[in-house]
């Protein structure tokens, strides 16, 4: 058995209901989500397990559609992904922007190619 982990700090994360015929989100997760993640502007704790993303104190499971990028012209890594937040579906963007964005992305990588390759 594997005990994958990364930790690392996101410059910016963003959640939100996906698909769009998803069940709707009540006021309290909504509050909950912008007052510690979208609306918040420090960095936020994440951390990577085998198959599940925990934004600060908020878990993520059932993931798929895992994407990473590096865009063009920017120092900087993006991991998308859908995944559960308890009942609710949600879409994910994180983001770094600092020194060890490749180290990170890579990191990433070989973590997808292991516990999901046929996202």
């Amino acid at each position: 058995m594997s005990d994958f982990q990364l930790k690392y700090l996101a410059d910016k994360v963003h959640v939100h209901r996906w698909p769009q015929d998803s069940p709707i989100w009540d006021d309290s997760t909504i509050s909950q989500l912008d007052s510690s993640i979208n609306k918040n502007p420090e960095k936020k704790q994440i951390t990577v397990n085998e198959t599940t993303v925990q934004i600060e104190n908020i878990i993520f499971y059932s993931l798929n559609r895992i994407g990473l990028t590096i865009p063009l012209f920017k120092d900087e890594c993006t991991m998308i992904f859908e995944g559960m937040l308890g009942d609710l579906s949600a879409h994910v963007h994180i983001t770094i922007k600092h020194g060890n964005f490749l180290g990170i992305f890579n990191q990433l990588i070989a973590w997808r190619q292991k516990f999901f390759p046929s996202s």
